[in-house]
């Protein structure tokens, strides 16, 4: 099974080691920067399963970084990982879109238990059960169906979880090792030749322009 990947942005290097080995321990793939316009950029160039953040932390804060990707549609799910603890702290937080909010000093098992929670959702940040992907177009997040003019549009498996996986992830560019591992069952072989199949035909649907191909990276998938 493919590893959850965690952007950690702590500026304290003895926690983020700390947090680090604690999750990599427990299969997670973790990279660490120290200041918020690192961690933006990161966020903007890979996709990640959760984002662990910091807020005072140099260059740019960790509410005004969520701030920042919330904009862009980018729906990761997020905790903040702080020493403050005033409620117009908490507020703040949650305002700018955090999925959590764990106060320093946390037992690292803590941690890994809203991590854990939060990760098995399917969305995040959806008021509604359908997500509108054009004006006439939306996807039923309970159902896992696609409606076009309110009339179901039949996927196969595959192209099925690819769309879910975009619409996860929009605004990201996903890899292809990714969209191996979540399309292609464990026993299955990946195919190249499959995949451009299955994009050529949710372009077909969806509009060429809403998959765009990242030379040499993989796909992401926009709303413009």
């Amino acid at each position: 099974m493919k590893k959850k990947k965690v952007l950690l942005l702590e500026d304290d290097l003895m926690l983020s080691e700390t947090v680090e080995e604690y999750l990599q321990e427990r299969g997670y793939e973790v990279l660490c920067v120290q200041n918020g316009e690192d961690a933006l950029d990161k966020i903007y160039e890979n996709s990640y399963d959760i984002l662990l953040l910091d807020v005072k932390v140099p260059q740019m804060n960790g509410f005004d970084l969520l701030s920042e990707v919330r904009k862009r549609e980018i729906a990761t799910p997020a905790i903040f990982i702080t020493s403050y603890d005033s409620i117009d702290d908490l507020s703040r937080g949650y305002e700018s879109g955090c999925d959590d909010y764990i106060r320093k000093p946390f037992a690292l098992k803590e941690l890994l238990v809203r991590m854990e929670t939060i990760l098995k959702r399917d969305f995040f940040h959806s008021s509604s059960e359908k997500i509108k992907i054009d004006e006439n177009i939306e996807y039923d997040i309970k159902s896992n169906l696609l409606y076009i003019d309110n009339k179901e549009v039949v996927l196969n498996k595959k192209e099925s979880r690819l769309l879910k996986l975009f619409l996860q992830n929009r605004e990201q560019i996903i890899s292809h090792e990714r969209i191996y591992d979540t399309v292609w069952d464990y026993d299955e072989n990946a195919s190249e030749a499959s995949l451009r199949t299955y994009i050529k035909n949710l372009r077909k649907i969806l509009g060429k322009e809403k998959i765009v191909s990242i030379k040499k990276q993989g796909y992401k998938f926009t709303q413009s």
